[in-house]
């Protein structure tokens, strides 16, 4: 197969310079020297009869009309591009993205049943491709037989949605998904996942925060920026990550400004 790739990008050089100076290309057969690399010539060719082409008397002649064309091209399934293509138009998410899903039948219909039930197509496509491929990459994984399913992927994004849980909280969750097959309520339930919102809680808790790190927060206030992510990470770790982040900025901005 090597020698058949050399002889043809040899004869595509040799009949260019042919054409180019004006020469016409010789109709033959020609041989391919491996050794010398180059091909040359065995026999001359002039018509069809020279090679010895002659209908076959009982094959049929095949009409193939505009007709039958189009009904071959509707009996197709839809193919990558054009599902690349639609969903680039119908779902809004970016080129990338399109070609990433649209890589196997089984992630496309994964990605489509997960949008069904979480109309969020952008936040799903993140999901699929940082979380759910890189799982399935690091296992050598089929999609088909992953755990995690299209239902528990959207019930997963809707108790982010919920603030049950924090999108990094969320991550966690979905590893045990993937792993255990559990439903992500099910785990947030049992490792007491559940994101506080209790707003004179987080407030409490700011409160406790900011008093016992007064120094951070005078350099906050003389314009050291910084410091502000210190103060969110020690609320933060207070809470075990559970804190739900909006109200904890809330709150710390209404301290401190």
């Amino acid at each position: 197969f090597r020698f058949v790739q050399r002889a043809i990008e040899y004869e595509v050089d040799r009949q260019i310079k042919i054409l180019t100076q004006g020469d016409s290309v010789v109709q033959e057969t020609r041989l391919y020297d491996s050794n010398k690399g180059v091909t040359f010539s065995m026999r001359s060719k002039e018509e069809a009869h020279d090679y010895r082409y002659f209908p076959e008397p009982d094959l049929v002649p095949v009409v193939i009309n505009d007709e039958w064309v189009k009904e071959m091209k509707d009996s197709l399934p839809e193919l990558p591009e054009q599902k690349k293509e639609r969903f680039i138009q119908n779902y809004k998410i970016p080129e990338y993205d399109a070609g990433v899903l649209t890589t196997s039948r089984a992630i496309a219909d994964f990605f489509e049943k997960s949008v069904l039930l979480y109309p969020k197509p952008k936040i799903v496509s993140n999901w699929i491709m940082r979380e759910l491929l890189r799982e399935l990459k690091n296992d050598a994984q089929k999609i088909e037989n992953c755990f995690v399913k299209p239902e528990g992927l959207a019930d997963l994004l809707k108790l982010i949605d919920e603030d049950t849980i924090s999108a990094k909280m969320a991550k966690t969750v979905f590893e045990d998904m993937y792993h255990s097959g559990k439903p992500a309520k099910e785990i947030v339930t049992e490792k007491g996942l559940m994101q506080i919102t209790d707003s004179s809680a987080i407030e409490n808790l700011v409160d406790k925060i900011l008093k016992l790190n007064t120094e951070q927060v005078e350099q906050y206030k003389n314009g050291k920026e910084k410091v502000w992510g210190f103060l969110v990470g020690q609320i933060m770790k207070e809470t075990k990550g559970q804190a739900n982040p909006a109200l904890v900025n809330k709150f710390l901005k209404e301290r401190i400004g």
